[in-house]
């Protein structure tokens, strides 16, 4: 029975790019299906992150980051796009690729697009030309960012992720039962997913049973 793994996640979050390679990986070799589920790190109308011109976070890039990533074979860069975008429209985009079919491939564009290629993801021609690059029908797509179609469902989304989940900071995966919050290792999240998969056999036989008729 397939593993269910819900992965809390923004586009501006260096360590959730960096727990994406791992989870990709889990993802070829195990039976599972991954939800990405948005969480704003810096919401509208609060004041933008701007690593360029905070040194602190700067420091943090150096001694932290770009070393996992390294160690992890990750391809990442600080981008320039400063200050860092707003995610809601991108996370808009990534309603509508649910109901196309293509969300993961839409959010894993999004996030090579930001932290590879340093592509501003809050400019709706960008995220656009992102559809269309995973199939996506890039006219109503527009339309959709433009009027502000999934705006009430990233509202109800992030709700979710703040006050039902209960997420405080990101990455944070759900696997089952299980909550990981951070960088994980592809070692740890098959074990996690291990511990789900045993469960999912025992569950299958919970209530099998004959009635005082013989029913079975």
């Amino acid at each position: 029975m397939t593993v269910k793994i819900k992965a809390y996640s923004d586009f501006i979050c260096p360590f959730c790019f960096l727990g994406k390679g791992p989870l990709d990986e889990i993802m070829k070799e195990k039976d599972v299906e991954v939800e990405w589920m948005p969480f704003e790190l810096r919401p509208s109308p609060y004041t933008k992150i701007d690593p360029w011109k905070e040194p602190d976070k700067l420091n943090s890039w150096d001694s932290y980051i770009l070393p996992a990533a390294k160690k992890l074979g990750v391809d990442m860069r600080l981008p320039r796009v400063s200050p860092h975008p707003y995610t809601h429209l991108a996370f808009e985009g990534c309603h509508f690729a649910k109901e196309h079919g293509k969300g993961n491939e839409f959010h894993n564009r999004v996030f090579t697009a930001f932290f590879q290629e340093e592509q501003n993801i809050e400019d709706i021609e960008v995220l656009t030309k992102l559809a269309g690059e995973v199939e996506l029908p890039i006219d109503a797509f527009r339309e959709a960012l433009v009027s502000r179609k999934y705006r009430e469902v990233h509202q109800q989304a992030l709700k979710h992720a703040y006050e039902e989940a209960d997420i405080r900071a990101v990455p944070t995966f759900i696997i089952g039962d299980e909550v990981i919050q951070g960088l994980a290792s592809k070692e740890r999240l098959a074990q996690v997913i291990e511990k789900g998969e045993a469960k999912n056999k025992q569950n299958e036989f919970d209530g099998l049973q004959c009635d005082v008729r013989g029913n079975c």
